[in-house]
Order: C-alpha cells, then structure tokens, then sequence
C-alpha cells in the first residue's frame, strides 16, 4: 500500500522503540519533507482542564501524540461545519483549524470525544525515511478506519 496522508501505521514486533509499543498511528501530512501523523490510541495521563492555559475547560481527553514538539498541542477533527480552518486528510478527516473555536466547541458541548482528539505532540519523518522503516518491516500500513481513529 502506498505511503500518503489518510492511512494509519501500525507497529510490529521488529520495531524496537518504547515510544511506539502497540501504537496506531494516522498520517495527517505527507510530501517531498516527509511524514506527520499522530498516535491515537496512547492517552497522555492528562485532561485538558489540567493544563494551565485550559483550566477552566471540560476534563477532555489528551492523546500522547508522539515524541516530537511536546509543547503544542494539535488536533484532528470530524467538524468542518463549525471548526473553521482545517487541512482535510480524508472525505471526513480534518488536521487543525481555528483552535479556540474547538475547544470553546469542546466546553459548549457541540463536539465531542468520538468528533475530535487533541494531542501532546506528533511524529515526523524526513523524506524517505518512513519508507525505508516500512521496508525494514517496522509498520504495517493501512487505511484509515474512523473507528481506530476516533
């Protein structure tokens, strides 16, 4: 199957790596710079409320993203019609957008858990190196299934 953004990685045992043990990983960007995508099914230990910046939002969820840039926070998203601002991944898949409409849409109740996840960080690959981890026999490709990802 061919690398590009949609399709969602998983580990296999050959992979030697703690950060990605038993891990599903979506693609949301791919292109002559590499790869990024996000782990969806690692939580990171912590709810949005108890980050500083978000304390007076709802307890959401946070997904431990992967071990690049563990100062932002990203986000993937099912609701075009009321996030503005998102890059689509697939036919109903969205990357970013306008995060304050989100979580204001998060605390008003309007999108929830299964519509969006919110990450601590991302994984990247450099150009060709995604490749060569799936030709080593690192990860198993796949399409992207709405149930593994949300």
């Amino acid at each position: 199957m061919q690398i590009k953004a949609g399709i969602v990685l998983t580990d296999t045992s050959s992979l030697d790596d703690p950060n990605f043990d038993k891990v599903t990983i979506f693609i949301t960007e791919y292109n002559e710079k590499g790869a990024t995508g996000f782990v969806v099914n690692k939580l990171f230990g912590r709810t949005l409320n108890e980050l500083e910046e978000f304390k007076d939002s709802l307890p959401f969820p946070l997904y431990d993203g992967g071990p690049m840039d563990r100062e932002h926070l990203f986000f993937i998203h099912r609701r075009p019609d009321i996030i503005r601002g998102g890059t689509p991944v697939t036919d109903t898949i969205y990357f970013g957008g306008n995060f304050q409409q989100a979580v204001a849409h998060v605390n008003d109740r309007s999108v929830l858990q299964h519509e969006i996840k919110i990450f601590v960080g991302y994984c990247g690959w450099d150009f060709n190196q995604l490749e060569d981890e799936v030709e080593e026999g690192s990860w198993i490709v796949g399409n992207a299934d709405i149930e593994k990802i949300f």
